[in-house]
């Protein structure tokens, strides 16, 4: 079905120009209406335009009537006009059916939009990384260079389902260690789905009602706390994921947010996917997996892995700010907001 999209510039400045057309090409081909604002291309210092230019994109997002007002890309540059937008105007373009999509530094906005109107937006993909990739064809050395990218087939299943209505959850198969969880750790208003006896510590498979499912990019999510901007969502389902950062720059913004309580008050933790950092000798077997056993030994709130959702071309779309249910039996993990 034929759907109105709005391609906006609220971050980082657009330097991939190629990738850009290739983005809308792409979503013309799939029989959308696609309008860009007129300052998708603006540019100043490394931002898409000065702090006025990019307030006035969202706004003119939000009024444009559109179905989807998706970002051109993330980058830098939303926290620090976060006080400037309109969130009433926001809400009321969401209230009449508007889906604001984005990735990365898109969770400030997002983090603000929930902390303020209790509103959902999603995470998803950007434009240019999302589905602006590829090129044409060409030669090296006389021989045909590979075949060009197209986008993600999940990613864009998942955005057209989103965008007709249709997408209700997602499912995943965590590393190959599953949950583990201690029977004191389960909380107590839940519902157990498995393992009717569970034992000191075993293989969990249980099931978290109607809680609101937030999070995003961890740097950005970080940069809210202690403002008016970060949603202060209690028994939530947090999601969360990177890039280029190293595991223990990851461990330490988890540790920020441990110390400020905000994990403890969660139902359950989701790490999605974080790339694009480099392991060094001095680190002696320092990784990613010891910041998840560490972790999992700070909180007795679940922490679940391998979410398909970051920085990665194979992800899903979630509803930030939407009530969902999560179901974990062993390895597998389904989240579902059919009811939301």
């Amino acid at each position: 079905m034929n759907k109105h999209i709005y391609i906006y510039s609220p971050s980082g400045a657009v330097r991939d120009k190629a990738a850009f057309k290739r983005g809308v090409a792409r979503l013309e081909s799939l029989g959308h209406d696609v309008e860009v604002d007129a300052a998708a291309l603006a540019s100043h210092l490394r931002f898409a335009g000065d702090d006025d230019t990019r307030l006035a994109a969202i706004h003119r997002a939000a009024a444009s009537g559109a179905d989807v007002a998706l970002i051109s890309r993330g980058g830098y540059g939303l926290t620090r006009i976060l006080p400037g937008i309109h969130y009433k105007a926001v809400a009321k373009a969401i209230d009449q059916g508007m889906r604001f999509v984005g990735i990365s530094d898109f969770t400030a906005f997002q983090g603000a939009v929930l902390a303020k109107t209790g509103r959902v937006t999603w995470a998803g993909p950007g434009l240019c990384e999302g589905f602006g990739v590829g090129g044409k064809q060409g030669t090296a050395d006389g021989q045909l260079t590979p075949p060009a990218l197209v986008p993600d087939d999940i990613m864009e299943a998942c955005f057209d389902d989103l965008i007709n209505g249709q997408g209700e959850g997602t499912g995943w198969r965590q590393g190959r260690e599953p949950v583990s969880i201690a029977a004191s750790q389960l909380p107590e208003d839940e519902k157990l789905i498995a393992n009717k006896a569970i034992s000191t510590r075993a293989t969990a498979s249980f099931g978290i009602n109607k809680s609101v499912l937030w999070g995003g990019n961890l740097s950005v999510l970080v940069s809210l706390l202690g403002t008016p901007y970060f949603p202060e969502v209690k028994g939530g389902i947090l999601f969360l994921e990177d890039v280029a950062e190293h595991p223990y720059r990851i461990e330490r913004m988890l540790t920020q947010l441990l110390h400020a309580g905000v994990l403890a008050r969660q139902k359950a933790i989701l790490l999605g996917q974080f790339t694009e950092f480099k392991l060094v000798p001095h680190d002696r077997g320092y990784k990613l997996q010891t910041v998840v056993n560490w972790l999992r030994q700070q909180i007795k709130t679940p922490v679940l892995t391998n979410l398909p959702y970051g920085h990665v071309a194979t992800k899903v779309l979630l509803p930030m700010g939407a009530k969902t249910d999560l179901i974990v039996q062993g390895r597998d993990a389904l989240l579902f907001w059919g009811h939301a």
